[in-house]
């Protein structure tokens, strides 16, 4: 498998499919949450202000993330490397916490409850994760185990002509497309959005369980390799989330607070 990383370029400048999936993921996400707020209870300066620090904690935290938990020596004594990022080397979880920093900066400010918009935007974010992974395939990078199975790939960025998983599309699917369809589901179909964080517990918990599943197939980090119990990093920073998932989940459902917002 072997695609050009790269959309067009025009001089010295390249168009990366990888930064294209972040920007299209932002953008769906955006405009899927006005669709989400029917009531209208969101202002304009309060979607200006989350997109600008989701934007901004997307960057800072996904990089960041990457560089101190996956790579800090490389990085080190590489430090222009850092600003790279539409090569890849981006970190989910330090993505995570740095769009949880840019709600909860964005709620206090407009005074918009961070639960409810956190249940919003987790029903929009799947996509961006889907995107992503799918410039991961693009990429070549983050591939799977050696496999027997007839859809196994070659991955040149692998060093060898071996067969292996194409773990990139199983995250695409299980954490993007599916996991989109659940949270929709769950959104419309149930009351479970009338409980505040109910919906991003289910998120983190699905995320959690489905991450740490498809790193059996997914080839550790060659810079880190196996850790703990031969889990790999990915696993471990997975395990505190899933957890986290469940007491959001457990508190939202036991604090008997029916969701009921004003309209501004």
């Amino acid at each position: 498998m072997s695609l050009s990383p790269v959309i067009f370029s025009i001089g010295p400048v390249s168009i990366y499919w990888y930064s294209l999936a972040y920007v299209l993921g932002i953008v769906f996400a955006y405009w899927y949450l006005h669709k989400l707020d029917n009531q209208k209870i969101f202002t304009k300066n309060f979607y200006d202000s989350l997109l600008t620090a989701t934007i901004i904690g997307i960057i800072l935290g996904g990089r960041l993330g990457y560089v101190l938990i996956y790579d800090p020596i490389y990085h080190i004594s590489n430090p222009i490397e850092i600003l790279k990022t539409w090569k890849g080397g981006m970190s989910f979880h330090g993505g995570a916490i740095g769009v949880l920093l840019a709600v909860i900066i964005s709620c206090k400010r407009h005074n918009i409850p961070i639960f409810y918009t956190l249940d919003l935007v987790s029903c929009g974010v799947p996509i961006g994760l889907f995107l992503g992974r799918i410039g991961n395939f693009i990429n070549g990078e983050l591939f799977g185990k050696v496999t027997t199975m007839s859809w196994g790939m070659v991955f040149p960025e692998s060093g060898d002509n071996l067969l292996r998983h194409p773990s990139q599309l199983y995250e695409a699917f299980f954490e993007g497309l599916l996991l989109f369809a659940v949270a929709n589901s769950l959104f419309f179909l149930t009351r479970i959005r009338l409980y505040r964080g109910a919906l991003t517990g289910v998120v983190v918990i699905w995320y959690g369980i489905v991450r740490f599943m498809v790193e059996f197939f997914r080839e550790p980090d060659y810079q880190i390799g196996y850790l703990w119990l031969d889990l790999t990093m990915g696993q471990l920073l997975s395990m505190p989330m899933i957890l986290l998932g469940v007491i959001v989940y457990l508190s939202a459902l036991n604090s008997n607070e029916i969701c009921h917002i004003e309209k501004r």
